[in-house]
């Protein structure tokens, strides 16, 4: 009888073993809620190149102020090529980074197959409307609104009746914008004359330089451009220092360069919206699978004017058209949704 009982405990004891075991194996593979987020951001730009990737640089920076703790390390991968990105995006998860913010509809391939090698990471891309993974977080602007305004004051600034846009490629958030563009000066100048370029790339300075320079010479005297592309646009722009011609911007911070003297104005794009619910789901222990957007009603996008730097070009009826159509767009998204409709063929 008393072997009996041996044995039994024996037995009782290897089981238990195997249970715990096979417990902490379990655990290992899965990633815990309340683990702290490191945070890596990929860029096919820089983190000061006043615009598309410094607005998210900043955001980020922004919210680690706002909410301290929640980010426990951040890094920055500028300068990165679709090509080499999956590369980039291993290292940083070997190294035990949680969360990836891929910045730039370029590396969709990358996205899609870095989501499937490592599925207890979160990821968050864009520019897209698409749903790509259960832990990806898809997240789009709806740009055609900034674009709006923008249009707004180069339809009611021009003096030759005539404006300029230089966009990087035909897709994304870009093409919202520059649709958006077309209809804000519509909406109040229908007989102005909108020129459309695009340069083929996001961080070609050059051409877009060179298309700005052959814009201005066929009578444009407002220009905007969206990307990081656009800076070498806005250069050109401000060498024409005596003469009106004057430039609108998708970043603020354009406002604050050197050549800002020639910005009347400019959108931005607040990220911190997208940072404040990747950080909410992370906690949930929700990786993604869904649209992320950002508007002006959800506080994603900001509008300021430079009445510092050239206050004479922000006038009265300039300001009042603006302010009008950006409350509208507080109170309600979705209201420029014809944006689609627009041909450039036709304009």
């Amino acid at each position: 009888m008393k072997k009996i009982f041996i044995i039994f405990a024996v037995l009782f004891l290897l089981l238990s073993l195997s249970f715990i075991s096979c417990k902490k194996k379990n655990s290992k593979n899965r990633r815990p809620i309340h683990n702290p987020i490191n945070l890596a951001l990929l860029s096919s730009s820089t983190v000061d190149d006043k615009s598309w990737c410094q607005a998210m640089h900043d955001a980020i920076n922004e919210v680690m102020y706002e909410m301290p703790g929640e980010i426990s390390k951040y890094e920055a991968i500028e300068n990165m090529q679709p090509a080499d990105a999956i590369y980039a995006i291993r290292s940083f998860a070997n190294e035990g980074f949680n969360v990836f913010i891929i910045h730039g509809s370029q590396f969709r391939p990358q996205v899609e197959q870095a989501a499937k090698e490592f599925p207890e990471i979160m990821f968050a891309f864009g520019t897209t409307a698409d749903i790509i993974a259960k832990n990806v977080f898809s997240y789009m602007p709806e740009s055609e609104e900034t674009g709006f305004l923008s249009g707004i004051v180069a339809g009611l600034a021009t003096n030759t009746n005539h404006v300029g846009l230089i966009g990087p490629v035909d897709g994304g958030d870009s093409a919202r914008y520059n649709r958006g563009f077309v209809l804000g000066v519509q909406s109040v100048n229908p007989n102005c004359k909108i020129d459309i370029a695009h340069v083929g790339s996001f961080n070609d300075l050059k051409v877009s330089a060179e298309t700005a320079q052959r814009f201005i010479r066929s009578g444009c005297d407002i220009l905007t451009g969206s990307s990081q592309q656009a800076i070498g646009a806005f250069r050109v722009v401000a060498n024409y220092r005596n003469n009106d011609i004057w430039w609108v911007a998708q970043s603020s911070a354009q406002i604050d360069m050197n050549e800002g003297y020639k910005c009347i104005g400019a959108s931005s794009y607040n990220f911190k919206i997208l940072l404040k619910t990747l950080i909410e789901n992370f906690k949930k222990d929700a990786l993604g699978g869904k649209l992320i957007t950002l508007n002006f009603k959800n506080g994603g996008f900001e509008w300021v004017w430079n009445k510092v730097k050239c206050g004479d070009q922000v006038t009265a009826p300039i300001e009042r058209a603006v302010e009008k159509k950006l409350e509208e767009f507080q109170a309600k998204s979705g209201l420029v949704s014809n944006w689609r409709n627009v041909d450039y063929t036709k304009l």
